[in-house]
Parts: C-alpha cells; sequence; structure tokens
C-alpha cells in the first residue's frame, strides 16, 4: 500500500469535514468501509489518517455485517442498550437517599441538617456523597425532575383560624349589599393601599421601551433618597364600578380614611347618588379603618353629620381582607396599570392612578392630599359617649350605624 504526507493529509481533512455532516453511526461505516477497501493494514491506515479508534472501525465493519444494522436504520445513533447506563438504575437506592434530603418532614431523621437550609442542587450533591454516592449536581436535577420534583415557590393561601362566624358576616354583608342596591344607596369597598416611596426607584414589572434602552433608576431604595412616602387610600364604589384614591403625604390614620371617604363624596359620590340617605362602608377589620378605632369612628359621626347621612359600616372578619373588593377590583388595576414606571414624583402617582382602567370600564379620580395627620390620638370615654351609633344584633363589633346627630331617619 502506496503511503504518501499528502495522501494522508488529504484523508485526515475528508474525516474531518466528515465529522461535522454525519452521524456517529454514519462516519463509523464510512470508516470501517474504507478500511475494508485498503485490504490488510486498512484499519491500522484509516485510524491513524481519521482520528477514529480501531475498535471503532472494528465495530462499524460488524455491524454493516449483522442485521443489527437494520434496527439502527430507524434514527438511532447505537444499537438498543448502549450507553451510559442511568445512574438509578445502577445504584437504585440512590433515588431513596435523595428523597430523605429532599423532604425530611415525612421522610429520614426530623434534625437533617438541611431541613433548614436552602436545598440547592450542588448542597445536595455533597450530602449524597457523605452518604456514599458520587453524583454530580446536574444529575441531581434530573433525578429530582423524574421523581416528580419542581423549582416552587411558597403559596399564599393559609389563613389562619378562621372566626366560627365568618360565613355568617359574608352573608350578612352580602344581603346588606343587596338591600342597599335595590334603594339605590351607594355602597362602598375601602381600604388603605400599601405605601410606596416617592423618588427615582425600581418599580415591579415591565413596560415596552426601545431594545436596550431601559429607565435608569437608583440602585438601591434608601429611604433618604425619597422625595418622601406615598400614601394611598381608596374607595371603591361597588355598583357603579368608579374608584376614588386619595393620595397622602403623612401618615395612615382614622382621620386621613374618613377624610378620603369625605373627599370621594365631595368629588364623585353626591354627583352619583343626589338623594342619599345612606352609605354602606365594607372595610377590613384592622388597619386606620379597624373596627376596634375609636379615631374611626369619631371621624365618620363628625362625616354622617356633615352631610346628613347614616353610615353603616360592616368590617370583614379576621384574615379575609383578599375577599374585599377593592383589592382585586381597583388596586390590582392600578398596579398593572404603574407597573415598570418609577414613581418620581407625587403628581406622577396620582396621574397614573387618575388613568387606571380596565375591561370591565373601570374610571378612577385621585387626588393629593396635603395635610398633615397627627398619630396617635386617644378618644376618652366622654368622647366616644357623644357619637350616635347603633350596633346591629349580629356581631355588633363589626356591624353598626353612626347617625347624624341632628337628622336621624333610625329607630
Amino acid at each position: 500500500m502506496e503511503d504518501s504526507n499528502n495522501q494522508k493529509q488529504f484523508l485526515s481533512t475528508f474525516y474531518k469535514s466528515l465529522k461535522d455532516k454525519l452521524s456517529e453511526r454514519s462516519l463509523r461505516l464510512v470508516a470501517s468501509n474504507m478500511a475494508e477497501a485498503l485490504g490488510f493494514g486498512g484499519i491500522k491506515y484509516v485510524a491513524e489518517v481519521s482520528g477514529i479508534s480501531r475498535s471503532t472501525i472494528i465495530r462499524g465493519h460488524k455491524q454493516s455485517e449483522e442485521t443489527k444494522y437494520l434496527e439502527l436504520e430507524k434514527n438511532k445513533q447505537r444499537c438498543s442498550g448502549g450507553g451510559r447506563k442511568n445512574i438509578s438504575l445502577k445504584n437504585p437506592k440512590i433515588t431513596e437517599a435523595l428523597e430523605t434530603l429532599v423532604s425530611p418532614y415525612t421522610r429520614g431523621d426530623p434534625m437533617n441538617p438541611l431541613k433548614w437550609t436552602t436545598k440547592s442542587l450542588r448542597k445536595l450533591s455533597l450530602e449524597l456523597a457523605e452518604k456514599g454516592f458520587s453524583v454530580s449536581h446536574v444529575t441531581v436535577g434530573e433525578l429530582l425532575e423524574k421523581a416528580g420534583y419542581t423549582l416552587q415557590s411558597c403559596k399564599k393561601s393559609h389563613e389562619g383560624a378562621g372566626d366560627p362566624d365568618r360565613n355568617a358576616q359574608f352573608e350578612h354583608i352580602s344581603k346588606t349589599c343587596l338591600s342597599f342596591f335595590e334603594e339605590n344607596q351607594p355602597v362602598i369597598s375601602v381600604d388603605g393601599k400599601k405605601k410606596e416611596l416617592v423618588g427615582n426607584f425600581k418599580n415591579n414589572g415591565r413596560e415596552y421601551q426601545k431594545s436596550k434602552t431601559p429607565l435608569k433608576v437608583n440602585a438601591y431604595d434608601y429611604i433618604n433618597d425619597a422625595k418622601g412616602k406615598a400614601v394611598p387610600y381608596g374607595i371603591y364604589d361597588i355598583g357603579e364600578n368608579q374608584g376614588f384614591v386619595n393620595v397622602g403625604m403623612s401618615a395612615d390614620t382614622g382621620e386621613f380614611a374618613v377624610n378620603s371617604i369625605r373627599s370621594w363624596w365631595i368629588n364623585m359620590g353626591h354627583a352619583i347618588y343626589p338623594d342619599a340617605h345612606s352609605l354602606y362602608i365594607n372595610a377590613d377589620g384592622g388597619g386606620s379603618n379597624g373596627s376596634h378605632s375609636k379615631l374611626w369612628k369619631r371621624e365618620l359621626q363628625k362625616f354622617a353629620d356633615e352631610f346628613f347621612l347614616n353610615v353603616y359600616v360592616s368590617h370583614f372578619p379576621p384574615a379575609t381582607s383578599k375577599w374585599n373588593k377593592i383589592e382585586h377590583r381597583l388596586f390590582s388595576a392600578i398596579s398593572m396599570n404603574w407597573r415598570g414606571v418609577p414613581l418620581d414624583s407625587f403628581e406622577t402617582i396620582v396621574s397614573l392612578i387618575a388613568n387606571t382602567t380596565n375591561k370591565s370600564g373601570l374610571k378612577v379620580q385621585s387626588a393629593l392630599d396635603t395635610s398633615e395627620y397627627q398619630t396617635g390620638i386617644k378618644i376618652d370615654d366622654e368622647e366616644l359617649a357623644t357619637i350616635h351609633i347603633k350596633r346591629h344584633s349580629f356581631r355588633p363589633d363589626w356591624n353598626y350605624v353612626i347617625m347624624p346627630e341632628k337628622v336621624s331617619v333610625i329607630s
């Protein structure tokens, strides 16, 4: 067999070009057939110029002669059973050992150190090594996926111990709402939205921008860099699907909450309900509009006196604030509208809120409240006694009406 450097160089280049174009099987068969055509010494020669091992060339020769070749035609690179064996098949106990680490509450030692640490793939790989299983973090991930594990975040669903009157209170609220709707009297849902730092800070969410030109915001949310703190308090008219948000610059107090309701009534409510004699408020059980807040009740008395309205109030049971309609009918729409936009000024916040809408036809107005609200105001028993309040027979702490001092239509 005549040999030359040029011929070797040519064949070496030939095989290198084939490696990018042919599958393992096809390249193996080309090499074995060329070796067979060269005759004696062909396997050694082809192995030298192609870089393919002699054993691979021999295996290709056998495959071309055996019936297994027909099976390989079914788009398979290797014969059935070829390739590295799955570690879970080689060592079935590794899956069980892995689950004792991932699920220490139900299996394994309850004092396992991983119980209170992050279960990262690399950490699990090291823990398995200590148990005698040598496996990479990538393989750990594959084993977890096969065992039915996926990366998941916590889901807020546990509301704690429910009050025994929870369902009955919901039924009472629903029944009262219907009676107010029948008489064309206003029903509002109220609550304070999350306070927001005002300044060039990152706001969660994303908005379309020109590619590679994101809005530049401060790297850190230092309160010293803020222009202030916005205190949004919302009023949602359930019957009219309209909202009003009073953006405060001070504190979220009972006085601020009722003043927000006052602003809604002056700007929106009175025009919609010119013949109203009563107002029904649905509020959470805590915060500035809490069921035990004396300041909240005193300010409602002032509101009732000012506009000659009977103010009915129902508070949601503890741990049920998510059922307050303002949360998912108004506040969620506001959060969607200003997502990804820095709340760099109070004017920006008011404008973004006022431009909020959704497919259901929501309309929103907003105003800036520059008043300073004092915290820690105490209402003594003497002042509390001046409040004209009538409590409902069912859960009087949650359901009551505050009547105007001079005009009362409730016996």
